[in-house]
Parts: C-alpha cells; sequence; structure tokens
C-alpha cells in the first residue's frame, strides 16, 4: 500500500511539475510582443523568442502585433468651405511601437485610430475649397498625419501615412467643373489666337516699314541718277549750243539746219509712233525736211574734210538746196513735183 500511494503521488509530482513548467515557459513569435500581469498588474512586456513567467501568479496579459499595418477608412461624405458635398475615402498605416501603452492606455485600437482619422478628415477637408480639395492632396495627407500621429503618440502608436485614396464630387458638380475647365480652354485658345494675330500684324507692319524704307531709298538713289543724267544731257546741250553758237558766228549756217533738221524728225518718230493714227497727212512745207537733211550731210562732210585733210565730194549740181531735175523727157509724178515746189520754196 505504501508503495502504491508513494507512486501515485510522485506520478503527480510530476505531472504538476510538467504543468508548472509549460505553464512557465512562453515563446513569443517575431513580429509581436507580449504583456505579463501579476495578479492583474502589468509587471513586464515578453519579447520575441523563449521567455519565462511564475507560473499561477503570473499571466500573458494582451498580445500585440509589433509590425505596421494598415486600415481602410471608409466612405464619408464631406461639405467643403465652399459648400460642396464630395465623398472622401482613405487609407492609414501605423505600427505600434509600445505594446503596454497600445494595451492599457487606450481599448479597441483599431477602432479608436478609424474614427481618429475620419473626424479629422472631415475637420482638414472641410476648410478648404472644392478646387484647393482636388489639387492640394499632398497638403491634406500631410495635415492628416500632423494630427492623427500627435493624437496616437500617448497610445505608443506611430502613424506612418495617411493617403486620400477617391475625392468623388457629385455629378452635377463634374459637369459644372468640365463647362468651366472647358470655357478656360477655350479662353486660352481665343488668347493664343489674338496673340498670334497680333504678332503677325507686328511682322507685318515691320515688313511694310523695311519695305517703304528701301523704296524710299530707291526713289532717292533713281532721282540722284536722274539729276545727274539730266545734268550730263544738259552739258551736252549746252556744249552743242555752244559749237553751234560758235559755229554761226562764224557764219556757218548748216549747224541751224542740223538741229532744225533733229527736231524736224524727232516730232515726225512722235507722231507715227502714236497707237491711234493710222493714216499720217503731212504738209506741203514738210518736204523741206529734205533740205535740212542735206544740210546735215554737207556738215558731215566738212567734218570729214576737217579730219582727213582730203578733198571735199562735189556738191550736187545747184548746191545742197536742190534736187536733182529730171531729164528731158521724163514724166514726173505730182507727189515730186509738189516736193519740188516745197524745197524751191524753202531754198528760197
Amino acid at each position: 500500500m505504501d508503495a502504491a500511494a508513494f507512486s501515485t503521488f510522485a506520478i503527480a509530482v510530476v505531472v504538476f511539475a510538467v504543468v508548472l513548467v509549460f505553464l512557465g515557459v512562453k515563446v513569443v513569435p517575431q513580429g509581436s510582443e507580449f504583456t505579463v500581469e501579476r495578479f492583474g498588474r502589468y509587471t513586464r512586456t515578453l519579447t520575441p523568442g523563449l521567455n519565462l513567467i511564475i507560473p499561477v501568479v503570473d499571466r500573458i496579459g494582451a498580445k500585440m502585433n509589433m509590425m505596421e499595418r494598415v486600415m481602410d477608412v471608409m466612405s464619408q461624405e464631406v461639405i467643403t468651405r465652399d459648400n460642396a458635398m464630395v465623398t472622401v475615402d482613405g487609407v492609414v498605416f501605423f505600427q505600434v511601437l509600445d505594446a503596454a501603452k497600445a494595451s492599457y492606455e487606450v481599448s479597441q485600437l483599431e477602432l479608436a485610430i478609424l474614427n481618429l482619422t475620419m473626424t479629422n478628415i472631415r475637420t482638414v477637408m472641410g476648410s478648404m475649397d472644392l478646387d484647393e480639395l482636388l489639387s492640394q492632396r499632398d497638403v491634406i495627407n500631410a495635415r492628416l498625419l500632423a494630427v492623427v500621429d500627435e493624437a496616437t503618440t500617448p497610445w505608443g502608436v506611430k502613424v506612418t501615412r495617411i493617403e486620400i485614396k477617391d475625392i468623388s464630387p457629385p455629378r452635377d458638380l463634374v459637369d459644372s467643373m468640365a463647362r468651366q475647365m472647358k470655357a478656360e480652354r477655350d479662353k486660352r485658345a481665343v488668347v493664343l489666337v489674338a496673340e498670334g494675330e497680333r504678332q503677325a500684324e507686328i511682322l507685318k507692319a515691320e515688313g511694310e516699314k523695311q519695305a517703304a524704307i528701301l523704296e524710299a531709298e530707291g526713289r532717292r538713289e533713281a532721282a540722284f541718277r536722274d539729276a545727274e543724267a539730266r545734268e550730263r544731257e544738259a552739258e551736252a546741250e549746252a556744249k552743242a549750243t555752244s559749237m553751234v553758237s560758235e559755229a554761226i558766228a562764224r557764219g556757218d549756217v548748216q549747224a541751224v539746219n542740223y538741229f532744225v533738221a533733229q527736231s524736224y524728225v524727232e516730232a515726225l518718230k512722235h507722231i507715227a509712233s502714236a497707237r491711234n493714227e493710222k493714216v499720217i497727212l503731212l504738209p506741203m512745207e514738210s518736204s523741206g525736211i529734205l533740205g535740212a537733211l542735206a544740210g546735215v550731210a554737207e556738215l558731215s562732210r566738212e567734218a570729214f574734210q576737217g579730219r582727213g585733210g582730203g578733198a571735199t565730194p562735189p556738191s550736187p549740181p545747184g548746191g545742197p538746196w536742190e534736187r536733182q531735175r529730171p531729164r528731158r523727157g521724163e514724166r514726173t509724178s505730182p507727189a515730186a513735183e509738189a516736193g519740188d515746189a516745197g524745197f524751191d520754196g524753202d531754198g528760197a
């Protein structure tokens, strides 16, 4: 009996010891921390690995995930400063830094962080206009992060990021924004077209100005050239007149016949070159030009004689003013007779 009782007692002690060892040894996984409570009071925190506690006296209070976690912020309606209703949702990234504070400073940690984020989203976005809301998401995220992180610091939690995922204005507001954007783009297009036309007009005016300047310079140069040509022509005319005057002073009337014949020929040329003239009627006195031409020929012979020193070719009978008469027995036409009469009259 004593041996059997002793064996039973020994087995019970061994079992109790095994149970105590099992209850006193705690293995904490990586990325987690456990809090230890002794008679309901927090004493210490177990880190990842093998840890020992006093069985029955100590117990595990809270098992806290120390890794960074992400939590979705549900959609909610926000009224902006300019009374626009928008629907907003987001996401929060946070990490527990102190397991004891996260366990005993706040109840339902994730729910507290979620509600704190949602209320601050309404506060921050409600103080902004719709245009700012749509164009300044970085500013919204930074302001939300600063406010929520400061509020969760006593809980042993670090809020790493808060991101606004979607901002959805009402459909009618979206249509109004689209019309506003279209009007703004049309305005820019009109401004650009007007600016282009203005620049084109300026360039055109500059081109016309340069063209006018060049044209004026060309007219001035042409005027200078014309004046120089007229000056040279006047000098030649004066020289010719001087020579004629000298010839007349010496008693040589052939120079006068030369100038008269030249003027006569120029006048006939202008009359004949007129477009509306088909028939030219010459007066009887016009046949006197032949006598002037004969005077030119005589003047030429004298000039050649003065240069070459040779004998002067014989003049036709009767002098340069007399035309050759037809031989006896030859018939003359009335035009020839009229020319002869005019020539005789000029010679007389």
